[in-house]
Order: structure tokens, then sequence, then C-alpha cells
């Protein structure tokens, strides 16, 4: 992609590149900004880019109260990914993981009984491939130089999503106080995600089946919304739900990301639940840093940016469109 080293206020706004849980801008090619999946727990569709390494890192502490069992249980943890774009620019390889210490206070008699966890409490390495880009796939709707209405109806093909499948597998050492008795140390996680751009708004959407080949396998979905406030400022809202025998649960996530530069984010948010075996919350802050060996520095044009930048040069010659912004629309 063609770096562009002097971009103008409209160029910035319409090519809002930052977003977190997987959210990226509407590209299937690599970005001149970070892509995050933090701090929400959605994957979005698009990899980070070939040749692009990308670490994201955080903590979190929280608290969980279990009604029934009488317990109260206090959390810190660390969760971590690495995200490479291998080979081509759809094709991601991926490790995530979180390493957890939980002090567990089960009242007995006049006194309590304090129970401590440490361990790892998830890892997983895996692949995620784009199969659908509407933005490539799909050809804009042609301007129609005789009717603004026209121009402004709404465009179904807009809700058209981009498509990606992720294939994983989730591992563990030796004894983990954290997995169920009789699981096996490698078991098979798969999603198919999906995600719709919106200007602004961003829609992800993750559907889960984990440890399927298991005696408790579980399976679930993360739906995330994103709003860019500013180029560097952005808020998301998340929705994700377990069905499992062994866990269910719905949470509610919400927080915010800050652009630092163009490979450097941070990010704060927080989660609640709605029932009380356990009731839980938590809160967490992180950061996502991109080590940038992406080559190719052609201008392509099947991405959104290009398209916009493409349809407003077409619409300048014909002089059916104006820009009211003073200085854009102009390099400096």
């Amino acid at each position: 992609m063609k770096v562009i080293n002097q971009p103008n206020m409209h160029h910035l706004k319409v090519g809002i590149a930052f977003v977190f849980l997987g959210i990226f801008s509407a590209n299937a090619q690599y970005t001149e900004t970070i892509n995050s999946n933090r701090p929400g727990e959605s994957q979005g569709a698009y990899a980070v880019g070939k040749n692009v390494l990308q670490l994201e890192a955080g903590g979190y502490f929280g608290n969980n109260n279990h009604s029934l069992f009488n317990s109260d249980t206090d959390i810190l943890g660390a969760s971590y990914g690495f995200r490479f774009g291998f080979l081509t620019e759809i094709l991601e390889l991926n490790f995530f993981g979180s390493f957890e210490d939980q002090v567990t206070s089960i009242p007995v008699g006049n006194g309590v009984d304090e129970f401590k966890t440490t361990n790892f409490k998830t890892n997983t390495i895996g692949a995620k491939f784009l199969l659908f880009d509407p933005n490539v796939s799909i050809k804009d709707r042609e301007v129609n130089l005789y009717s603004w209405k026209a121009n402004q109806r709404m465009d179904l093909r807009s809700l058209i999503p981009a498509v990606a499948v992720y294939g994983g597998a989730n591992f563990s050492w030796w004894e983990n106080p954290y997995m169920f008795e009789g699981e096996s140390s490698i078991s098979p996680k798969a999603a198919i995600i999906t995600q719709n751009n919106w200007g602004r708004w961003v829609l992800v959407m993750n559907f889960i089946a984990d440890k399927f080949t298991e005696e408790f396998p579980s399976y679930g979905g993360v739906f995330t919304l994103t709003h860019a406030v500013t180029p560097k400022f952005a808020v998301f809202g998340e929705f994700q739900t377990y069905i499992s025998d062994l866990y269910a649960d719905e949470l509610l996530r919400g927080g915010a990301a800050y652009l630092l530069g163009k490979d450097f984010q941070l990010d704060i948010s927080g989660l609640v639940n709605f029932k009380d075996t356990p009731s839980r919350w938590q809160v967490a802050a992180g950061v996502s840093y991109r080590f940038d060996f992406h080559e190719d520095d052609e201008y392509i044009k099947d991405t959104y940016e290009g398209k916009r930048n493409q349809r407003g040069e077409e619409l300048e010659e014909t002089g059916f469109y104006k820009d009211d912004e003073e200085g854009d629309g102009s390099d400096e």
C-alpha cells in the first residue's frame, strides 16, 4: 500500500484504521496503523498483514462470588497474544493465552479456609483465514450524477460481512488445576468470524466451538460493536455467551482504546455478568505493539481508502461533489 506521508483531515476521518477485539478497518490487506484484538475477546475477520508481527498483552484483576458454594475468589492475571501475517495478506498465525492466580476463601465454622491456584489458564495456537472480503468482491454502487436522493439511499450491500474461519488447538502442560478431570492436554477450537464496517462503526461476531471432542464441550458467541470517536480514540461494547454443562454464562464488557502511534495502542476495559453462581466483575488494561516488516508499498485500489479516494477523484472531475470542509480534498 502506498504510504501517504501528509494525509489531510478528510483522509484521516475516512481511513480510521485502528480498532480493537479483533476489530479492523475495512481492509483485507495491510493497514498503515495497528489493528488490535484488544481489549475485547472477539477476533476480527481481517489478518494483520503479510510479514507483520504483533504483540498484545495486558493485566487484569477481579472477583468471583459463588452464592451456592459460599465462596469468594480474588483473581489476578495476565493475558498475551502473538499474531503474524504469514505468506499472504489473508492468513494469520496466532497464539493466545493467559496466566492466572486465584485465591478462594470459604467460611468454615468460625474461620475461613483459603485455597490458592496458580497456573496457565489458557494457551491456544491457531490460524485465521479470510474467506470473503466484500470490499474486494462486491462492486461499489455507482454514483448517480442526477439524483442526490438516490446516492443517500441505504446500500443493502453494506450488510454483507467479511467472513473468516479460525482453527486452533488448546494445550496444557503437565497437571493443570484449571483443567477438568479427564480433560486432554490437547483439544480443538474452531470459529466462524464475521465483520461489518459501517464508517466509524464496526460490528464483529464470533461463533465458537471449543474443546468439542472432550466430555464437556463449550459453544458460544462473542458480539462486539465498536465506535471510533476520533481517529485516535474508540469505545466498544461486547456481549459474550458460554453454553456448556461445565460452565454457562453471559458476560458484558465495555471499554476504550487510544492510539499513541501508528504501531502502539493502549486500552482499558471492564466486565460484569448477570448471575450469582458465580457473580463476576473484572477490570483490565493492556498494550498492543506492532513490528512492521510489510514490504508491499503498492497503493491497493481494492481497499476501503482506495475506493473512497478514487470515488472522490471521479466526483471532483464531474463537478458533482464539492468538499465543504476547508482544507479537505487537497494535499498539503
